[in-house]
C-alpha cells in the first residue's frame, strides 16, 4: 500500500506514541547517518562559522522526509564544497510512531468501507515532533563556503513539510558566547 501524503500527519494531535516495549510491528528508523562530513573534534575546531535550520511552526516531520532532507544537503555540500570542509547534524530524530487505520476501496464497489468509529490503527510510520524554535539541521564550515551552505540548506528545507528559517552566526567557544564577543 503506498505512503499516505503528509499533510495527514503534518500536526500534532494527542499524545505522543513511542514507548516501543508496547508497540508491536513498530518500523525501525530508517536514517543511517545523523552526523556527515568531518566528525572529528580536531578538523571541526578549524570550522569558524556555524549555520542552522530552524523550524518556525509546532508539528510533525516524517521520517522519510528527514531523510530526504538530509540526502539532499549531505550530496549538494559533498559535490560542492567537499567531505572535509563542513560537518553536518540532523538534529532531530523520529520517536513517534504513526498510527493509520486502513480502509479498503475495491474495484466495482458501490460504497466504501466505513470501518469502526475512533478506531486506534496500526503502526505505519515514524515522526519527529517538534517545535517553533527548534534545530533541525546544524553545520559548521568555513566562511568561504558559506554560499554553498545556505543553497544546502534551501535544497533540504524544500523537502519538509514546516516553514523553517536558517540562521547562521559564529562559533561559540561552548559557554554560551559567541567568539566574537570575548
Amino acid at each position: 500500500m503506498p505512503v499516505r501524503p503528509a499533510r495527514c500527519y503534518r500536526r500534532i494531535k494527542g499524545p505522543p506514541y513511542t514507548r516501543e516495549e508496547y508497540i508491536h510491528g513498530a518500523p525501525m528508523i530508517q536514517i543511517p547517518k545523523f552526523d556527515m562530513g568531518t566528525t572529528s573534534a580536531a578538523a571541526r575546531a578549524t570550522f569558524p562559522m556555524v549555520a542552522k535550520l530552524i523550524v518556525e511552526e509546532r508539528g510533525q516531520i516524517r521520517m522519510q522526509a528527514l531523510e530526504a532532507a538530509r540526502q539532499m544537503a549531505s550530496k549538494y555540500l559533498t559535490k560542492y564544497v567537499g567531505d572535509a570542509n563542513y560537518y553536518l547534524r540532523l538534529n532531530v530524530i523520529p520517536h513517534h510512531v504513526l498510527r493509520e487505520n486502513r480502509m479498503l476501496a475495491m474495484a466495482g464497489a458501490d460504497r466504501l468501507q466505513e470501518g469502526m468509529r475512533l478506531a486506534f490503527g496500526s503502526p505505519a510510520g515514524r515522526a519527529a515532533r517538534v517545535e517553533p524554535g527548534q534545530i533541525l539541521f546544524y553545520a559548521e564550515f568555513k566562511p568561504e563556503h558559506l554560499a554553498h551552505i545556505k543553497e544546502a540548506f534551501r535544497r533540504a528545507a524544500s523537502k519538509l513539510p514546516l516553514p523553517t528559517r536558517i540562521v547562521i552566526e559564529p562559533k561559540g567557544d561552548g559557554d554560551g558566547k559567541t567568539a566574537t564577543q570575548g
